[in-house]
């Protein structure tokens, strides 16, 4: 079947585009969800005004979406999850999770079809997630899941490199202030006299 899309729709097109579609995508996603119309002549004769209405609405929403891009951009997220030894869970992270995760530490509200995560996470681990904002505006963020008292665990390492951070350079500087080797004039002179011609 043939319709025209009236929003912006994710690998299908955009507004004012005339797709072939199949009839029961058509049927039962695109049409219910206001998403397109069935290209009948009248309707194509709206194609080009609801084209131009959306190129800029787009522009608007490309500017935000960038902008939120940019601040979500290298966000880390931790997990804890009851684990098996074999590092997998007993349950899983889902793309809900992490906009939930999102908002909470962020305050920026992502639906979670924007987290393109293929399956929910079921091993503990560190990988990256892709937020597609938008069709051309994405960005990815770094999502770890630690076992269960492991946020707690990741926080006393984190103190101890530090304070080891903290040591290290004084450590260096007591070096430079120990005795200074003798030289060759001193080291000759303290020969030991039974050892002399």
């Amino acid at each position: 079947m043939k319709v025209l899309l009236i929003q912006d729709v994710d690998n299908l097109g955009y507004a004012g585009d005339v797709k072939k579609v199949a009839a029961g995508y058509g049927r039962n996603y695109l049409l219910p969800q206001n998403l397109a119309v069935l290209a009948t002549p009248g309707a194509l004769k709206q194609a080009e005004t609801i084209r131009r209405a959306a190129e800029k609405k787009r522009a608007r929403e490309t500017e935000d979406a960038r902008a939120i891009a940019n601040q979500l951009a290298n966000l880390s997220l931790v997990f804890e999850r009851r684990a098996g030894e074999t590092g997998k869970l007993y349950g899983s992270v889902t793309s809900n999770d992490i906009a939930e995760a999102i908002e909470a530490k962020t305050e920026i509200k992502v639906d979670k079809r924007k987290v393109a995560l293929p399956e929910p996470i079921r091993s503990l681990g560190q990988q990256e997630v892709t937020l597609k904002l938008m069709m051309d505006v994405s960005t990815t963020i770094n999502v770890e899941v630690l076992p269960e008292g492991g946020i707690l665990e990741k926080q006393r390492l984190e103190k101890v490199d530090e304070a080891n951070k903290a040591e290290a350079p004084t450590e260096t500087s007591t070096d430079s202030e120990a005795e200074p080797e003798p030289d060759d004039a001193e080291k000759a002179e303290s020969v030991d006299p039974e050892f002399e011609e």
